[in-house]
């Protein structure tokens, strides 16, 4: 092969290798991965690792992606699926284990690279989409890797349904009596940590979390219910 030949070849294969890794693609084979391990909720973790390459291929491509010429609502969704897959990732490279908390730094250690940033899976959280975006909805759809976090969805998230995804999977989260706890006798409900975690988020325009709890509910919580907090169920959210 003749210089000018090898290096048109080889500009062409840049040029092909970086459409492979755009967001629309790396959208499209996430949402196919989720499809695929994910049941009600939960993750098959074993059936993840034995086909490792394919978290890995996704988790370099989370790495690799440009978002310079992003919108919003691409930055979020990406962001969104990013945080999902490398929590899926990390377990698996940990795989078997009990609970993400045997792992010291799993969330605030731990680096990932994340659209060419070197991340904590809290500094993705909060620094990438809470902070940035101040939408509570996000707590319904980023998940833990634990039971008690809200369950992890078996799609993945698009920059054209994000307001209507987050909708749905907050209601979903809101309307599961697993998740709230409603004690009609007693006139008192049990709510998620999250809320006392993140109590802030749920606070705007003067709104009480109940408030915001009763916006996506069904079924109303009367004002004038107890309100408490069950503890924190950090085993793995396993199929």
């Amino acid at each position: 092969m003749s210089k000018v030949a090898l290096f048109v070849f080889l500009i062409f294969a840049g040029f092909n290798l970086s459409a492979q890794n755009t967001l629309p693609t790396f959208t499209a084979e996430a949402d196919a991965f989720l499809k695929k391990f994910v049941v009600a909720g939960k993750v098959d973790y074993a059936a993840v690792k034995k086909e490792a390459k394919s978290i890995q291929s996704l988790s370099d491509k989370i790495g690799s992606i440009d978002l310079a010429e992003a919108s919003d609502n691409s930055k979020k969704a990406f962001y969104i699926n990013a945080y999902n897959l490398l929590v899926i990732q990390a377990v698996t490279n940990g795989y078997p284990l009990q609970t993400v908390m045997d792992k010291p730094g799993f969330f605030d250690k731990t680096l990932h690279l994340v659209a060419g940033e070197k991340l904590t899976l809290n500094n993705l959280e909060k620094k990438k989409l809470l902070e940035p975006y101040r939408d509570a909805r996000l707590h319904f759809v980023l998940v833990c890797a634990a039971l008690s976090c809200p369950p992890l969805a078996d799609f993945a998230y698009t920059p054209d349904q994000m307001d209507t995804q987050l909708n749905t999977r907050t209601q979903l989260a809101l309307n599961n009596p697993t998740f709230i706890r409603v004690n009609t006798p007693k006139q008192q409900v049990l709510i998620s940590k999250i809320f006392d975690w993140y109590q802030a988020d749920f606070l705007k325009n003067n709104q009480t979390v109940l408030h915001f709890i009763n916006a996506y509910r069904s079924n109303k919580i009367p004002e004038n219910y107890q309100l408490g907090f069950y503890e924190y169920d950090w085993n793995l959210n396993k199929k």
